[in-house]
């Protein structure tokens, strides 16, 4: 990176939280110190701080700090959005062979500090990423890259170890400076709680409570007309829902019921946002019970899954019995999600049950050779969506025999008893390739994977073959059918039960902006998705 200027402070957010003095308690039109000043209030259930592009912060392409080489446009939330320039000037350029892209970037693009992007910035993020002092989270997202090359200051090369339909959605890894990306554990860097992008908003403030965004003067499409955005911290989403209604913020994200609730009230509207975050019980393969393949796929079989939409996400979700939803082309449909009685459903997932030896016992549980058809479901306590859906599958289970005992804890808790319980995961972390959206999750763990991927340890080599496979083809029809040959071989002895993929749902006061529709999202969401993932663009009525 070429240095211009004297370092400053830099920028911030995504689920974060914050407060300012204003002369009205939400947004609207105020004199701020410099002026007029356009600001939105917004509460998150999320705490300020990591904001390191290296530890996954913005790493889909949306941001109001960072920005990557590409990012995601669309029309609407119904298909998946295309990729398009952002710090790139223009589409890469890929080789014949699939193993060489080339990135040309855009010319006079400024960091937050006044220092001015180059290609170093772009090979010192990625080489970050994947440095194994940084114990990235999304390291292994980015295995493919091989080396990254700067053949001058504004061409960026990556080499490949395999051909990578991927490739795309990795472009959309939020670049800092390269003086900021010092050697040692992202979790641990200066950029969590002091960022530095070039994205159209900075940091202002940030406290353990709450984070104040102002908008960037120097972005090259110029200052945003919403100029300053306060994000407060609010965990309780009753909470949140309270100061809606209250007046005391602009909007906030909130769990499916407590929006419907707001949903038309006192000039309020209601945002409800598709997207690829899915929710699964993924289940531990060495239990008695849970590991038996039978009972997996009985426990698939008996969940109805168009009930939990229906009742814990009030209509706001999709079932699925993959991490591969039917937004992707190689979507492939499942036993497991045709429309059927609950009665046949149960019927034939005890059938399952008793040609694997399951027996009922004394209090209707199912049991044999000693084992008893129960276990342990943990979720994130401060997660109201996962507790209804866990209270909601032990439910459906009971009449089957099965006895599936709920448990919410800190991650920290849930992640030192992996491999003893079932745990409710969230996933689709970036959607906008199914690659990421399935290695994951179905992929055999290896020494890159995190803790929450496959927690269960679902291992089966046809689901490693075809999602390898699919991985280095270049051939997109090949690709494809790798992908579908994965799901369909996963459906045959699946891993965890798979439920439903999230609408995402978030609550707003109309205060006079004219803004673009929502994209489809990934697991993270908050307020700076939604409506309010274009925030910079977004202009006032006039």
């Amino acid at each position: 990176m070429v240095t211009l200027v004297g370092a400053g402070l830099a920028v911030t957010l995504v689920l974060a939280g914050c407060s300012v003095p204003t002369s009205s308690p939400a947004g609207g039109q105020g004199e701020g110190g410099q002026g007029e000043v356009d600001q939105i209030v917004l509460a998150d259930g999320g705490d300020p701080g990591e904001f390191n592009p290296v530890a996954g912060y913005g790493s889909t392409g949306v941001s109001p700090l960072y920005e990557g080489l590409l990012r995601p446009a669309a029309e609407d939330d119904s298909t998946l959005p295309r990729l398009e320039p952002a710090l790139a000037a223009e589409e890469p350029e890929v080789s014949d062979d699939g193993l060489t892209w080339t990135v040309r970037l855009r010319d006079e693009v400024r960091f937050h500090d006044g220092s001015q992007l180059d290609s170093g910035d772009v090979a010192a993020t990625y080489r970050a990423v994947v440095d194994p002092r940084s114990a990235s989270p999304i390291a292994s997202d980015y295995s493919t890259i091989e080396r990254v090359e700067t053949p001058d200051p504004l061409t960026v090369r990556f080499h490949l170890h395999a051909p990578d339909p991927g490739m795309p959605a990795r472009l959309l890894l939020g670049i800092a400076p390269s003086e900021a990306l010092t050697p040692g554990p992202a979790s641990a860097s200066v950029l969590n709680s002091e960022p530095v992008g070039t994205g159209p908003y900075r940091l202002d403030r940030l406290t353990a409570a709450e984070a104040v965004l102002e908008a960037f003067p120097e972005h090259r499409d110029g200052p945003p007309e919403v100029t300053r955005l306060v994000i407060r911290s609010v965990p309780d989403a009753d909470a949140r829902a309270q100061m809606v209604r209250a007046g005391e913020v602009d909007g906030a994200s909130l769990p499916p019921r407590l929006a419907e609730g707001l949903a038309d009230r006192d000039g309020l509207e209601l945002v409800s946002v598709a997207s690829a975050d899915w929710r699964a019980v993924a289940l531990p393969m060495s239990h008695p019970f849970a590991g038996d393949p039978a009972a997996r796929r009985a426990l698939n079989v008996a969940v109805d899954r168009d009930g939990l939409v229906d009742r814990v996400l009030s209509g706001h979700g999709r079932p699925v019995a993959s991490p591969i939803s039917d937004a992707y082309p190689e979507y492939e449909s499942s036993p497991f999600t045709e429309a059927r009685d609950a009665g046949e459903r149960t019927a034939e997932a005890t059938e399952i049950l008793r040609e694997a030896g399951w027996r009922p016992g004394d209090d209707d549980v199912l049991v044999r050779d000693g084992e008893r058809a129960e276990f342990t479901l943990a979720y994130p306590a401060t997660d109201p969506v996962r507790r209804e859906l866990a209270s909601a599958f032990a439910d459906q289970l009971r009449d089957l025999g099965v006895a599936v005992t709920v448990w919410g804890g800190s991650w920290d808790q849930i992640e030192q008893r992996i491999g003893e319980v079932a745990i409710l995961l969230g996933g689709g972390d970036n959607p906008y390739t199914v690659d990421t959206q399935a290695y994951r999750a179905l992929h055999s763990r290896t020494a890159a994977t995190g803790p929450l991927d496959n927690p269960g340890d679902f291992s089966d080599p046809r689901v490693d073959a075809a999602l390898d496979a699919a991985r280095t083809t270049a051939d997109p029809v090949e690709r494809t059918e790798f992908y579908r040959e994965a799901q369909r071989a996963y459906a045959r002895a699946p891993g965890h039960v798979f439920l439903a993929t999230l609408d995402h749902t978030y609550v707003l006061r109309n205060i006079g902006h004219t803004r673009p529709a929502p994209i489809l999202e990934p697991h993270t969401h908050g307020v700076t998705w939604g409506p309010w993932w274009s925030l910079a663009s977004w202009t006032r009525d006039r």
